[in-house]
């Protein structure tokens, strides 16, 4: 499908609040590496709050006054991504042993990925958004990096229950996926579903 833009769409409140979002990328980054006390991280903490909230924000708007625009389908994943990226390379660079957690998740995730493309071309099947156990795996992850970015100085056995818990909902929600994979497979072999959709 050819992408559609038009000048106007820059300046769609939607578009904007992507924008924002963006934008709280670098706060983010800044306020947290140069904290000097627990607020200092408590305002880290509000940044990303905060950007959540314009992401709710956007998404509603734009869907009840049909302000979606393909641009704003464009920068919105870019603008989740891009404050993910930084809060996990935050992470990495002041938490003890996330980098192990960041290398699981980027394995799930490829493999994942390459698993979806084979059953779309083999079986012409693929799945019509993120499961609730993707989206709690995702939740869980935003859950545990914002209480390890408020609370830095919190004791390692903690923060490293917490990662035993990112990385048991990454295991779950791959399992999950990887069973949805294979009923698909199934599916289209038998000709027992004719649906694209999962």
């Amino acid at each position: 499908m050819k992408f559609k833009f038009e000048f106007a769409d820059l300046f769609k409140l939607p578009n904007i609040l992507c924008y924002l979002r963006i934008a709280m990328v670098p706060i983010f980054l800044y306020v947290y590496f140069a904290a000097t006390d627990q607020f200092d991280y408590y305002m880290a903490t509000a940044v990303v709050i905060i950007s959540g909230i314009t992401d709710f924000l956007d998404g509603q708007i734009a869907r009840r006054f049909n302000m979606i625009t393909d641009l704003g389908k464009l920068i919105d994943p870019i603008a989740d991504k891009l404050m993910q990226l930084a809060m996990l390379v935050a992470l990495t660079i002041r938490i003890r042993y996330m980098y192990v957690l960041i290398i699981y998740l980027v394995i799930k995730e490829v493999v994942s990925t390459l698993t979806g493309f084979f059953v779309y071309k083999v079986y012409a099947r693929r799945l019509d958004g993120a499961k609730w156990y993707g989206k709690v795996c995702t939740f869980l992850l935003y859950a545990v990096m914002l209480v390890l970015v408020a609370f830095p100085q919190m004791e390692v056995h903690v923060q490293g229950i917490l990662i035993a818990v990112c990385a048991g909902s990454f295991t779950l929600a791959f399992v999950m996926y990887m069973r949805q994979y294979i009923i698909m497979a199934i599916d289209a072999k038998k000709h027992r579903n004719d649906e694209v959709l999962y």
